[in-house]
């Protein structure tokens, strides 16, 4: 039988124990994010350098805002929806918590990059995402046979007549509203002013269909006819246009006169995330250039990091360079979060322009 002091140390000792495993449990990150966002050798070295595990569950912007809406933003740590997707779902379901950006080393960003992601994740005054992963639409140009495309606009012009290629979809619109000289994000909150604009960018698509070999849905039907010949130029994404440069160095990804588009994956904190300390950490760490630069390589998009891309090895570092010079990335045109009625508008007139009307 134990005596009482051997059964009070006993005890004792095993209150220690759990408050020790409950300590070691909490040092876990629950990372919610997108496939190639957070790579096995990251994790390991993340984990080596902080002694804090990463438990990664892979999903996208509508799986994240549903499981954080299910759990009024309960269940992991940090999570990774793109900044479009934050203001409104936080001032409707109040999924995330506001950061504090005394804990992120905030010179690690790209400055315009960061504060456009800042602005277009504030809500009531505070911020509740910074950027991680971002990729642009832009112009894939076979710059041999359509030397002079270097705006949206540019699409419809005679030299690729019968050549060019988009989608008929909402980023066309929007592309071609700042071709024309227009602000679409800047008419967001005002309906009959968008209206009205959109309508005269569905005009001047209407009179471009001339030129349009077809429009594109699929990533392989676009390459190939641009493999081909059959389109010379076409609004498409960087990396396609990497893709088929690394092929045909007379194709490039052309960052348009009027702006790239731009849509950034972020860093968001849950409102009821439980090891804020992890979350911090992990962003601090993956912003760093050498870790963003691997983080990169893995996704094959680049990242928000101030230096990543000189640390690009082969290819994609030097077609990244040629394509967005330090003017061409400050030029990007940011997606702001999308109000409601806005993709009904722009709905009918993409309905009138596929049915050629």
């Amino acid at each position: 039988m134990l005596t009482k002091r051997a059964g009070l140390k006993l005890a004792t000792a095993f209150a220690a124990l759990m408050v020790a495993g409950t300590a070691h449990a909490a040092e876990k990150l629950r990372l919610l994010t997108w496939a190639d966002y957070a790579p096995k050798d990251i994790i390991e070295q993340f984990t080596k350098e902080t002694g804090i595990e990463v438990e990664v569950t892979l999903s996208n912007n509508e799986e994240m805002i549903s499981k954080l809406r299910a759990t009024q933003g309960a269940g992991f740590d940090l999570v990774q929806p793109s900044q479009d997707r934050i203001a409104g779902p936080q001032q409707e379901f109040g999924i995330y918590k506001p950061l504090d950006l005394s804990k992120i080393k905030t010179d690690q960003f790209i400055g315009s990059m960061l504060e456009a992601t800042k602005k277009n994740t504030t809500v009531d005054g505070k911020v509740y995402g910074v950027p991680h992963i971002w990729g642009t639409d832009g112009l894939v140009v076979n710059t041999k046979a359509a030397p002079n495309v270097a705006d949206y606009t540019d699409l419809c012009s005679d030299a690729v007549a019968g050549k060019a290629s988009f989608r008929a979809k909402r980023p066309t619109l929007i592309a071609f509203a700042f071709a024309n000289g227009m602000d679409p994000f800047a008419a967001y909150n005002d309906p009959k002013a968008y209206t009205e604009m959109m309508e005269k960018v569905g005009a001047k698509l209407a009179d471009c269909k001339k030129n349009v070999k077809f429009f594109w849905d699929g990533k392989d039907q676009l390459l190939n006819a641009i493999r081909s010949g059959e389109v010379v130029a076409a609004m498409a994404w960087d990396t396609g246009g990497w893709k088929l440069n690394s092929e045909n160095p007379e194709i490039k990804f052309v960052a348009p006169k009027s702006g790239a588009l731009g849509w950034v994956d972020t860093y968001a904190i849950p409102a009821k995330g439980r090891n804020d300390d992890a979350a911090y950490k992990w962003i601090n760490f993956n912003m760093r250039p050498e870790i963003a630069a691997k983080v990169a390589a893995a996704a094959g998009n680049f990242t928000a990091s101030n230096g990543a891309d000189k640390l690009m090895q082969g290819k994609l570092k030097d077609q990244f360079a040629e394509s967005f010079p330090k003017a061409a990335i400050d030029n990007i045109k940011w997606y702001p979060a999308v109000p409601a009625g806005i993709e009904e508008i722009e709905g009918k007139i993409l309905d009138r322009l596929k049915a050629g009307s």
